[in-house]
């Protein structure tokens, strides 16, 4: 048994989940996510590979910003397959990603095998809690994702690189629902503990300049927060 899984690298694919399963359903595949996501790709490897797949072809879709290097496909599916415990089926994996879901059938042309060789999942660069001053929160919840927060987080990453700022200076994360989701989309700043409200992306370039670059936060989008200390 063959079997085809579209796999969402970036976050901006896990909330264009609907578009995936639709493509996956006419070609008789199924999704998995790399981040983000259920199922994760190792699950949906796990599963397949459970029900008697002999073959699994993986195609990294990139239908939004900022997705991970394809290289990372790669690095899981190679991490699976030498940790798989029971049988392993032969796993190729597309050489580029798609951007388009019209162009599945192009990058299938071109194939590569997984064989164990692939570069690991650690790495002496990742051994350590990186020396950010800052992390920005991004909340990719439900709510604040309807409203924009894709969109947001474009600019804000963007503003920080015209700043010259970059993962040692400012970290920047996605997160799931960060709770004030009246106020969507949210950000917030650690460790200054300041959180903003209503963050569309001339907000976001807003938060870099004053309050990432100067130190100064955005009064004009900053939520009231109280902190409640147990006796």
């Amino acid at each position: 048994m063959s079997a085809l899984v579209l796999v969402g690298m970036s976050v901006t694919d896990v909330d264009r989940r609907s578009s995936l399963q639709a493509e996956a359903a006419s070609r008789r595949a199924s999704v998995a996510f790399l981040q983000m996501g259920d199922p994760s790709l190792s699950l949906e490897l796990t599963r397949l590979a459970d029900s008697g797949a002999s073959s699994i072809t993986l195609v990294g879709v990139n239908l939004g910003p900022l997705a991970p290097a394809h290289s990372w496909l790669r690095r899981i599916a190679g991490h699976w397959w030498r940790e798989r415990a029971g049988a392993r089926p032969v796993v190729t994996v597309a050489t580029r990603l798609v951007t388009s879901l019209s162009s599945v059938d192009d990058v299938l042309l071109d194939l590569k095998p997984i064989t164990g060789a692939e570069a690991g999942v650690t790495s002496a660069a990742w051994e350590s809690v990186p020396g950010h001053v800052r992390q920005v929160l991004i909340c990719r919840g439900p709510r604040c994702t309807a409203v924009g927060s894709e969109e947001s987080m474009r600019a804000l990453v963007l503003g920080l690189a015209q700043a010259g700022l970059g993962d040692d200076d400012v970290l920047v994360t996605h997160t799931g629902c960060q709770f004030p989701c009246n106020q969507a989309p949210v950000v917030s700043v650690q460790p200054d503990d300041v959180w903003y409200g209503a963050v569309d992306p001339a907000a976001a370039r807003s938060i870099v300049r004053s309050h990432l670059v100067e130190g100064t936060p955005v009064e004009s989008h900053r939520l009231p927060r109280e902190v409640h200390l147990r006796k």
